[in-house]
C-alpha cells in the first residue's frame, strides 16, 4: 500500500469527490450537466461525454489535493486517460488526490426492505486490475428502504464478506451502507446500521482498517463510535439527494465525519459553461463542501 495516500486517507483535511456514476445513473447525471440524451447514439458516445465531464473536473485548478482528499471512479473512467496518463495516476500524481474505484456491480431487488449488492464474480480480476492501476482503495453500495433488522443485517454481513475480499488485496474498502433519506423510520434505521456494523467491526483483520460511507444521521454524532474505532480509517457522508446547503449543514453536525458527495458537488456545473465560469463554479463548491468537512475536526 502506498504509506503517502494511507496517511491522507487517514488524517489529511478535505472531502471525497464521488465521479462513480455507472451505466445507471450516467444519463441523469449528464443530464444536470446540460447534455440531453440526444447528444449521444449509443453508450460507448454516452461513456465519451462523461469522461469529457469528469476530466474537465479532474483538471480544474481548484480540484486539486489541498481540499479534495480523494476521488471515487467508475471503472471505465480507471481504465482510460487524461492527457494520455491512466486516470488514477493522473489523479495522485498531478493532482494529489487518492484514487478509489466504485467496484460493485448495481443492486439486486428488494427484499426484507433492502437492496443488497448483485454478485461480483470477476470481482478478483478487477481487484487485481486496479491494484495495477494504482487505486488505492474500493466502494460498494447497498441500500437500505426500511429499519428491517433482517435486511440491514443481511446488507451490512454481505458490506463486510466482500470487504475482507477487499482487504486481502491491500486495498481499503468503502464500506457503504446507504440508508434513504426519504424513509419514514430512518432514524430507526440508522439505530440498527450502527449496532450491525459495531458488531462487524470484529472481523477487519488484525493491522487492517476499512472505511464507512453513510447517510448524513438524523440524529447529529451517531457515527462518532465508528470514527473513533482504530478498525476504521474514515467515515465519510454520502448527499443521498440533500442539496448542497443541506448536505454541507447537516455534514457540519457531525464531528469528524467528512464528504463524499457526488451530485451535490457537480450542482451548478454545465457543459455550457465558459472554462471560467465552470472553474468558479466547482471552486465555489469544492471550498464550501471541504469547510463543512473540516467542521468538526477530527476531535470534538
Amino acid at each position: 500500500m502506498n504509506k503517502d495516500m494511507a496517511a491522507q486517507a487517514a488524517s489529511k483535511d478535505g472531502f471525497i469527490a464521488a465521479l462513480d456514476q455507472s451505466g445507471g445513473s450516467t444519463p441523469k447525471a449528464l443530464k444536470l450537466y446540460g447534455i440531453d440524451e440526444s447528444a449521444w447514439s449509443n453508450e460507448a458516445g454516452m461513456f465519451d461525454l462523461v469522461h469529457q465531464m469528469r476530466t474537465r473536473i479532474i483538471k480544474s485548478p481548484a480540484f486539486t489535493g489541498d481540499k479534495v482528499m480523494g476521488a471515487i471512479l467508475f471503472e471505465q473512467t480507471m481504465d482510460r486517460d487524461i492527457d494520455g496518463v491512466p486516470t488514477a495516476q493522473y489523479l495522485w500524481e498531478k493532482r494529489h488526490v487518492v484514487p478509489f474505484l466504485k467496484v460493485d456491480k448495481g443492486l439486486a431487488d428488494e427484499k426484507d426492505g433492502v437492496k443488497l449488492m448483485k454478485p461480483m464474480p470477476d470481482l478478483d480480476t478487477l481487484l487485481k486490475r486496479a491494484v495495477a492501476k494504482g487505486i488505492f482503495g474500493t466502494k460498494m453500495r447497498s441500500v437500505i428502504d426500511a429499519a428491517n433488522p433482517k435486511g440491514i443485517a443481511a446488507v451490512v454481513a454481505q458490506q463486510f464478506e466482500i470487504g475482507r475480499q477487499i482487504l486481502g488485496h491491500g486495498l481499503v474498502p468503502i464500506i457503504e451502507p446507504e440508508v434513504t433519506i426519504s424513509i419514514p423510520d430512518k432514524a430507526e434505521a440508522e439505530d440498527i446500521l450502527l449496532a450491525e456494523i459495531r458488531k462487524h467491526l470484529d472481523e477487519v483483520p488484525a493491522g487492517k482498517q476499512i472505511m464507512l460511507k453513510l447517510t448524513l444521521p438524523n440524529k447529529a454524532n451517531l457515527y462518532k463510535p465508528l470514527i473513533d474505532d482504530p478498525r476504521v480509517m474514515r467515515v465519510v457522508a454520502l448527499s443521498g439527494g440533500y442539496s448542497r446547503d443541506d448536505a454541507n449543514a447537516k455534514l457540519k453536525q457531525n464531528v469528524g465525519m467528512i464528504a463524499s458527495f457526488s451530485r451535490a458537488l457537480t450542482e451548478g456545473l454545465s457543459a455550457g459553461q465558459s472554462d471560467e465560469q465552470f472553474n468558479a463554479a466547482l471552486g465555489a463548491a469544492i471550498d464550501s463542501i471541504f469547510q463543512a468537512s473540516r467542521a468538526g475536526g477530527k476531535t470534538a
